[in-house]
């Protein structure tokens, strides 16, 4: 008894042993495992966290590159090439005309001005001014219409209108304001009758005033996209004028483009 009770000991002890080992083993295996699913988890996490950043909303080039007139919901566009202009204009402000029928306001066009962006180099002098003080300092217009560089007016009919119709519109805004009409203002007028009273000017069409000097007044006109092309030039200084003041003077013709261009010019200003 004594005999197997001594050759059972060592076998006990090896087995427990083994036992011990491979339960270590199991373990660090079960570990192993256990990491190797919790590094394949944290990756899958990652490549989807990645693939719902690649599939995010972007801002969209139109809620980026354009504004659009509250009034008329018309959108024009930050900067842009206009016809007769060496470089690019940006936007200053957007506003729209309406005219009253048996005292019915309906409103013809919304209206986007445009300059050159070094007009802030010639108006120095007004540098500071807030809102309240631009509105009422007609020299700051002046100024803007006086300055070497070019400036447009990008007006965008919301209804249908003949040529005729729009230039009466024009010329009630414009003969008023010259105080001796002159043989060139005569010309000029002419001109301008002309380019437009033929034309059939649907909802839609886009019509670009354009100052390329005090004395120089470029028209372009396109039925269903920005214009690329002159379609007549007005040589007067009198009748330019006259319409930059029908919009930015004491009167303007369309208060809401003069207000919103007096916000975007204490912008530059400050």
């Amino acid at each position: 008894m004594v005999g197997l009770v001594s050759t059972r000991a060592p076998f006990t002890t090896i087995h427990s042993r083994s036992t011990f080992k491979l339960g270590i083993s199991r373990c660090n295996s079960l570990n192993s495992l256990r990491y190797g699913l919790e590094c394949l988890s944290s990756s899958l996490n990652w490549s989807l966290k990645k693939d719902a950043i690649s599939l995010a909303p972007r801002a969209s080039v139109e809620s980026v590159d354009y504004v659009a007139e509250p009034a008329t919901k018309v959108k024009f566009p930050k900067e842009m090439t206009v016809p007769g202009c060496l470089k690019s204009l940006v936007l200053l402000g957007a506003g729209y005309r309406e005219k009253v029928f048996a005292i019915i306001g309906v409103k013809v066009y919304a209206a986007g001005f445009f300059v050159n962006s070094s007009i802030k180099e010639h108006l120095s002098s007004s540098k500071g001014k807030i809102e309240k003080e631009i509105s009422v300092d007609s020299s700051i217009f002046n100024s803007i219409f006086n300055a070497p560089c070019e400036k447009s007016l990008n007006i965008k009919l919301v209804r249908n209108v003949d040529g005729k119709t729009f230039w009466d519109a024009l010329n009630d805004v414009i003969t008023p304001r010259i105080k001796e009409i002159t043989g060139t203002d005569e010309v000029a007028l002419s001109v301008f009758r002309t380019t437009f009273m033929d034309r059939t000017l649907k909802e839609g069409t886009n019509i670009l005033l354009t100052w390329v000097e005090p004395s120089m007044l470029l028209i372009s006109v396109s039925a269903d996209r920005l214009p690329s092309n002159v379609d007549a030039k007005i040589e007067s200084s009198n009748v330019n004028s006259a319409l930059f003041d029908g919009f930015f003077g004491d009167s303007p013709v369309s208060p809401s483009l003069k207000s919103s261009v007096v916000s975007g010019l204490e912008a530059i200003l400050n």
